[in-house]
């Protein structure tokens, strides 16, 4: 395997440190000594404690617009467009569970212009779930009853939720959550006309296919 950069150390060192103790807690000193780096490296790497934090954040909200882009732009339905969305979303906790906690614990610490940064992203995202659903309610495969903005943010809040209780040895891997969730939210969303397409069927699980016990 190999070794990792001075930044990727640093930035897995931060990472631990800021989700136990705390951004305000800890000392750009004991980043350096966790990550067995040098104030030279962290310097090279991050102007600031507070761009190190930026960079925590807007990793993972890159990776999901990055994604939902793709969805869009790889699949031709809207209903194909939300399944696959929903997929990567939730398995971006595998890789960034632990820069989602330090999201939601630290990110008022971020300076104006950072925190800006991550906030128009964080709303580009919004406004690809709400248009897809938009989409999905127009060309009558979601449920027209279903308001757009209560929709989207109900997928929202129920997968962010996800960092607080996953864990990567638990019971259920990351895709078999994601095939839960997908499926969860599609029977929801979708129409009594669209859940009976075949080109569809694969947006919900078989008997037995996940049950454990």
């Amino acid at each position: 395997m190999p070794r990792k950069s001075t930044k990727e150390r640093i930035i897995a060192a931060a990472l631990q440190l800021f989700e136990e103790y705390g951004f305000h807690a800890v000392t750009v000193d004991k980043i350096v000594k966790n990550s067995n780096t040098s104030k030279g490296g962290f310097y090279h790497n991050f102007k600031s404690k507070d761009e190190l934090l930026y960079t925590i954040h807007d990793s993972f909200i890159t990776y999901v617009i990055d994604k939902a882009a793709d969805a869009h732009s790889s699949y031709a339905t809207p209903a194909e467009q939300l399944y696959e969305t929903i997929r990567s979303f939730v398995k971006m906790f595998e890789m960034y569970r632990a820069h989602v906690t330090v999201f939601y614990q630290e990110s008022l610490y971020l300076s104006p212009s950072y925190f800006d940064s991550i906030k128009k992203k964080r709303d580009q995202y919004k406004i690809m779930m709400f248009t897809v659903v938009e989409e999905g309610i127009q060309r009558g495969e979601f449920r027209k009853e279903l308001p757009v903005p209560i929709t989207s943010m109900a997928i929202f809040g129920m997968i962010n939720w996800t960092y607080k209780w996953y864990k990567a040895d638990g019971k259920f891997t990351i895709q078999e959550i994601a095939d839960i969730y997908a499926d969860l939210i599609m029977q929801s969303v979708l129409t009594e006309k669209a859940r009976k397409n075949q080109a569809y069927q694969h947006f919900f699980l078989k008997n037995n296919e996940i049950v454990k016990e």
